[in-house]
């Protein structure tokens, strides 16, 4: 096992099927695994670490994890904030996602004031993964050797700088709704990847069966 002697990487670990946990459970308890096609189990020796962004003591409740695995893995429980919660580190993560594109495309655009204000200024629903997306998007549509708020995705513009209400108390009528946001994102990702779903989901962070889905749905709205 390549893990051996060092450290293994359970990521989601709360999207395991049931089916498969008794199997996790024994490996863990036992240390031992039996590769696919082979008769016999090899010994292994490694510090496991488990992520998830599910509440795995809720999932418990619900019969959705088993509850003799989850005290097995919960020993030394670390919770990370989610990322509109870590000022600057933000921007640390932004300029280093920036150098990793740079070093693929040759570009290295630079991180400007305003940029950083509105992604400070973000709710980040999809965390680390939605900064690393919004970044690789940005230094591919950046057109000068500096970011511009242009060159970051229209819903996170719309986030910072428009109200959702006006001063009456009112919804604004040109702030544009949720699902509306969401359709635009959708197809611009979409149109700038050249029409690869696969990869459009990707950055999107969703499977590609949802973004079948939502492209159906758009195109029947659109039709009616």
């Amino acid at each position: 096992m390549e893990a051996n002697g060092g450290t293994l990487l359970l990521d989601e670990i709360g999207e395991l099927p049931l089916a498969l946990q008794p199997k996790l459970l024994r490996a863990v308890q036992e240390r031992k695994v039996r590769p696919v096609g082979e008769h016999q189990e090899i010994p292994f020796d490694c510090r496991i670490i488990a992520a998830t962004n599910r509440d795995l003591e809720e999932e418990v409740r619900q019969k959705r994890f088993r509850e003799d695995l989850y005290h097995r893995i919960n020993v030394v429980k670390l919770t990370v904030p989610p990322l509109r919660e870590r000022g600057d580190d933000i921007l640390l993560l932004a300029r280093h996602f920036l150098k990793r594109f740079a070093r693929r495309s040759g570009r290295s655009p630079a991180l400007t004031d305003p940029v950083a204000e509105v992604l400070l200024g973000y709710a980040w629903p999809g965390n680390v993964r939605e900064l690393e997306n919004c970044m690789e998007r940005a230094a591919a549509l950046a057109s000068s050797d500096e970011l511009t708020v242009g060159d970051l995705p229209e819903k996170m513009r719309l986030s910072v700088t428009q109200p959702v209400l006006s001063s009456t108390g009112e919804r604004d009528p040109s702030v544009l709704t949720l699902d509306e946001l969401e359709r635009r994102h959708v197809l611009e990702a979409v149109r700038l990847l050249g029409g690869n779903k696969a990869r459009a989901a990707q950055v999107l962070g969703i499977d590609r069966s949802t973004l079948y889905r939502r492209l159906a749905e758009y195109q029947t709205a659109g039709s009616t």
